[in-house]
């Protein structure tokens, strides 16, 4: 079985900017945002992929995930069935000992949001916490993208 496991976290700075390796610009909607179960079309750059997450167990860590990249032109004519609400976002890659942090920055209606998340083989995995590494928020769906896309920071004050 596909598990994702992974903790989520806010960011208290910028500085990851400058530990950043690689970033690319995402856009990407959901065909479903169910809660038990979500199917996400994202491009990255130039690479399209089609993702089905399941539910998260009660940590919010861990899930089912399976990904397939298709041709980004398919990606495209699946936008046009999304559901309302695509996400934009800026995703830097940052490497902390032997994990990869990933911080998205948010645009549009969920601009002003950073978030960073890393995947770990398993849930007590211990992992190096950067200074720039805040709150972490991994059990609040609210931080979900699937969320953001129905729910968008703009509208959490």
């Amino acid at each position: 079985m596909n598990l994702e496991i992974e903790r989520k976290f806010l960011v208290k700075n910028d500085d990851y900017k400058n530990e950043s390796h690689t970033k690319k610009y995402i856009k990407q909607g959901y065909l479903n945002s169910d809660k038990s179960r979500t199917v996400r079309i994202r491009i990255a750059d130039e690479k399209a992929f089609i993702t089905i997450k399941g539910i998260s167990n009660n940590s919010g860590t861990t899930r089912f995930e399976w990904e397939k990249e298709i041709e980004k032109k398919e990606a495209e004519s699946l936008f046009l069935l999304c559901e309302p609400g695509v996400i934009e976002k800026t995703r830097f890659l940052v490497n902390v000992d032997h994990h990869t942090f990933e911080v998205d920055e948010f645009y549009a209606d969920n601009n002003g949001l950073v978030v960073a998340e890393i995947e770990l083989s398993s849930e007590n995995e211990n992992y190096k916490q950067p200074t720039w590494l805040g709150k972490e928020v991994t059990s609040q769906k609210k931080y979900y993208n699937s969320s953001l896309s129905k729910h968008p920071f703009k509208d959490w004050l």
